[in-house]
């Protein structure tokens, strides 16, 4: 046991000295931009990662929490039920059947990418007499292999506006922003320019759908969170800066 302690104790300290250095850089961002330090939340991704990993990091101060895979992440949500100031935010591609999974268990999501899982979810959650905050996830690369709502072209964006406004009348669903994953480039710099094109997507919305909160801003990984700052980020969603590789 006394083994397993320090053993514990040691992952929580090297995940300390990670935060130390990660929350660092991103009050340096923040100050670039003009913003305060506590604008913008870390969103800790802990997708593929042992419960004690999770544990570690409430460990070492932190409560939120990021997970792709809703029936991985339900055994840990389960398992640390107790701890009432954990949040659980559904980062990954939601499939129909598992909406029901992601309402029961997670406190937000960042990845409603399609009109059909907004029904889903909507329908879930009001079985469960809930109301689920989202964030739309939007494509602004154009490429096929990501997810979410085709926004690339601005000239789709009012047809797009129309079907964020039938989201927006679910009665089960709060619409509170925008999400995005840019394409991967050996550069972070490559990626500012799909978080522009994004602040101009929220406010066209903030103008074609006013009743609707889109002020938090789901962008950055740990590959470009400065940029993601930046560029007005309000979450980052990091893992490798905080916990190493999912390989270590």
């Amino acid at each position: 046991m006394t083994e397993q302690m320090n053993v514990f104790d040691k992952r929580v300290s090297e995940i300390q000295r990670n935060l130390d250095v990660l929350y660092e850089r991103m009050a340096q961002a923040a100050e670039r931009s003009g913003r305060a330090k506590e604008n913008v939340k870390l969103v800790a991704v802990t997708k593929m990662m042992p419960l004690e990993t999770v544990q570690a990091g409430i460990e070492a101060g932190l409560n939120i929490f990021g997970e792709n895979y809703a029936e991985q992440a339900a055994e840990k949500i389960i398992a640390l039920k107790n701890d009432e100031l954990v949040e659980w935010h559904m980062i990954g591609h939601i499939q129909s059947r598992k909406a029901e999974t992601v309402c029961r268990h997670f406190d937000m999501v960042h990845s409603l990418d399609r009109l059909k899982i907004a029904r889903h979810l909507n329908k879930n959650a009001g079985m469960l007499g809930k109301v689920m905050p989202v964030l739309i996830e939007v494509n602004l690369s154009g490429e096929q292999s990501k997810y979410g709502f085709e926004a690339s072209d601005p000239s789709t964006w009012e047809s797009l506006a129309a079907v964020f406004e039938e989201i927006s009348r679910l009665e089960n669903l709060a619409i509170r922003g925008l999400m995005t994953m840019p394409p991967f480039f050996d550069d972070p710099e490559r990626t500012r320019p799909i978080y522009r094109k994004l602040k101009r997507l929220q406010a066209y919305l903030m103008e074609r759908i006013p009743n609707v909160s889109w002020q938090e801003l789901s962008i950055g990984t740990s590959f470009d969170f400065e940029v993601a700052i930046e560029e007005g980020a309000t979450m980052v969603r990091v893992g490798t800066e905080i916990f190493g590789s999912r390989s270590a």
